[in-house]
């Protein structure tokens, strides 16, 4: 397990920079002036906000040209600010962390001194009671953010599965994803690496959040075009999740 932390604008490529300058502007010279633009904070978070990147990067075909990062950045700010959840940060947080969920070996929670990885919920919280002080923290926070992953991206199959097998629905996700954000925000840890606020807002508009990331789902799969649904994008970026 490792902290996730908002720092998808920081890891911006020179292949995002080309996109951004090359959908907001039409002439040399103010591709240029964009490029300068992008190097301070204020402006480049407002370029960000911008609705013609969104549509550009939901009109992409075929292998990504841009990054993760900055990908799931403008379609995850998006869908918050649509949601009524305006803090940038958190739009980071939660785009780092599809970023990095997008690889499955991070979908597992790995426990100091264990050799074997925790893959189910239960197993998580049956840790916490033997874990040291930094251990909870970390199990916490990876349990918010499986929780708000897996009903944001993958709600179908967890309505199948609740259906058909007897396993937990949406809500038990929503509670165990509230409850896990709002644990980790009153640790010390949150305050030293700054989470304490995305955290308590995870904690308190989880349901909102997830239904956001449901929307940039939907708004893929809209496409028509299956593979570029959030599924065959994570596909193209790494392996499927193993969620169902």
């Amino acid at each position: 397990m490792k902290v996730i932390t908002p720092n998808c604008r920081v890891q911006f490529t020179a292949e995002d920079i080309e996109f951004i300058t090359g959908v907001l502007g039409k002439r040399s010279s103010e591709s240029e002036f964009l490029t300068q633009l992008l190097g301070d904070e204020s402006s480049r978070d407002l370029l960000l906000d911008n609705d013609s990147l969104l549509h550009a990067l939901l009109e992409m075909r075929g292998c990504l040209r841009v990054s993760s990062h900055f990908y799931f950045y403008v379609l995850v700010r998006h869908a918050l600010r649509r949601a009524g959840i305006e803090g940038r940060e958190v739009a980071d947080y939660v785009a780092e962390m599809l970023t990095e969920f997008s690889r499955e070996e991070n979908l597992h929670a790995r426990v100091p001194g264990q050799k074997q990885s925790l893959n189910y919920f239960f197993e998580m919280l049956g840790a916490l009671n033997a874990a040291d002080d930094p251990t909870r923290f970390l199990l916490r926070a990876h349990m918010g953010n499986q929780s708000l992953f897996m009903t944001g991206v993958f709600p179908e199959r967890i309505r199948r599965r609740a259906e058909r097998k007897g396993f937990p629905d949406i809500t038990y996700f929503e509670a165990l994803g509230q409850s896990s954000f709002r644990e980790a925000s009153h640790h010390r840890l949150a305050e030293r690496y700054h989470l304490e606020e995305v955290f308590e807002t995870l904690g308190d508009r989880f349901q909102q959040a997830r239904r956001a990331l449901n929307d940039v789902a939907d708004r893929l799969f809209a496409l028509g075009d299956e593979a570029h649904g959030v599924e065959g994008l994570l596909r193209r970026m790494g392996s499927p999740p193993g969620v169902g």
